[in-house]
């Protein structure tokens, strides 16, 4: 049990690291109110999820040490939906109410493309 613990922990550790400095580098690219921070962190946390648990599936101790470490711990901490709703919230109160739309349908539709292509990816691999 102790073991799992540390692999969540060390993942959580790492994404929200990950997660903090492309928050960092997506505001100094980005001087617009969309929230291009979370997006990209939550786009490329679909893609890693999907890539790393197809590409772990065939070995059942691996497919669980993966979803320990990048799954709950990495992806739980470098992914954030409760930020995505606090700043749809954000825009739309905001009366940025195109980008909030924009925002809430491109997360959905392209972190479940990025999701799928991370599976083919790692179907492939």
């Amino acid at each position: 049990m102790w073991k799992n613990v540390l692999f969540v922990g060390v993942g959580g550790f790492l994404g929200a690291i990950c997660r903090y400095l492309i928050g960092l580098m997506m505001i100094s690219i980005n001087k617009t109110p969309f929230p291009f921070g979370t997006f990209t962190v939550n786009i490329l946390g679909s893609f890693l999820l999907g890539f790393l648990f197809t590409l772990a599936l065939p070995d059942q101790i691996a497919a669980n040490r993966v979803k320990l470490l990048f799954g709950i711990g990495f992806c739980g901490s470098f992914t954030t939906f409760s930020t995505f709703m606090l700043e749809n919230q954000q825009l739309w109160t905001g009366e940025i109410k195109f980008q909030a739309v924009f925002y809430l349908i491109s997360s959905l539709t392209i972190g479940i493309i990025a999701l799928l292509l991370g599976m083919k990816l790692g179907e492939i691999l």
